[in-house]
């Protein structure tokens, strides 16, 4: 292997050390009795929601799925950047980057280009990567990483659940290509419902579509100050799933409830940066086949 690709083997394997989320795609262990060593996760049936969006016509995800699963990721990232000891920055959040287990339970994957963020910085200055159609353009521009940057990409996903249409498309006119800045300049002319895809639409749920694609305007804002927080995402996703379910109860109000001390869904590995560190030295030093 060459440098690069060790360098995201051990960062990988040092970041999931720290993670224990029923959202994120669950780190066994790592393999290396082979050429090119190789890490070991569950098993994960049904692939990828990019699949299941784009190119899966069997099985159609309904609103209800889309909610449910957008709810998940929200969920999973708002753990990642507030709730382990080390923040995570995942860095490539996109749909094939959100798996389906064989319920269509979302688990978050692919660790290798993430980040930790010290607890006493707010930003990380780094090479800029990412995936076209996904990424934050104020990181683009200024290298500066933050959490804000998972933020944009997941307003994106949150994009592409509701139109159904590819982040990036060069079948589709010029104005339209880039989906994130098509669905913005549509939501400021008032003609966002247009974009969403006609089967989810019925008179139950106008509404619902109507928050997220707030949400989703809100994730999409070029300054990454103007853009909520994961916690913040997931909170208002959340209430939305739970006044479809119970419309009688009230909405989860953020100042006296916590969604994300819910311990039967959340769980801290209780990592160091001391641990950390110790982790990457013993992965260094492993002997791997060459």
């Amino acid at each position: 292997m060459d440098s690069s690709q060790m360098e995201q083997f051990i960062n990988e394997v040092v970041i999931l050390t720290q993670i224990n989320h029923r959202n994120v795609v669950k780190f066994l262990g790592c393999c290396l009795e082979t050429e090119v060593p190789l890490l070991v996760y569950e098993y994960i049936s049904n692939g990828t929601l990019f699949h299941h969006i784009h190119q899966n016509n069997g099985i159609l995800l309904s609103w209800e799925d889309r909610l449910r699963i957008a709810t998940e990721t929200a969920r999973a990232l708002a753990y990642l950047h507030s709730k382990v000891s080390i923040p995570i920055i995942h860095r490539d959040i996109k749909s094939t980057n959100i798996l389906l287990d064989e319920k269509y339970i979302a688990k978050i994957s692919d660790f290798g280009v993430s980040k930790l963020l010290p607890s006493d910085q707010s930003q990380i200055t780094t090479l800029v990567q990412g995936t076209l159609g996904y990424l934050d353009p104020e990181y683009f521009y200024t290298s500066q990483l933050t959490e804000k940057s998972d933020v944009y990409s997941f307003g994106v996903v949150l994009v592409e659940l509701l139109t159904g249409k590819k982040p990036v498309s060069f079948e589709r006119p010029q104005e339209q290509r880039n989906l994130a800045t098509y669905f913005i300049s549509s939501m400021n002319e008032n003609h966002h419902f247009e974009l969403i895809e006609d089967r989810l639409v019925d008179e139950k749920n106008v509404e619902e579509l109507c928050v997220v694609a707030k949400v989703a305007k809100r994730c999409l804002s070029l300054k990454g100050v103007e853009r909520p927080t994961m916690e913040e995402v997931a909170m208002e996703l959340q209430n939305l799933e739970r006044l479809r379910k119970q419309p009688w109860v009230l909405p989860i109000e953020e100042e006296s409830v916590s969604l994300l001390s819910e311990p039967s869904e959340f769980y801290h590995v209780g990592d160091t940066s001391e641990q950390s560190s110790l982790q990457r030295n013993m992965i260094l030093s492993m002997n791997f086949p060459r």
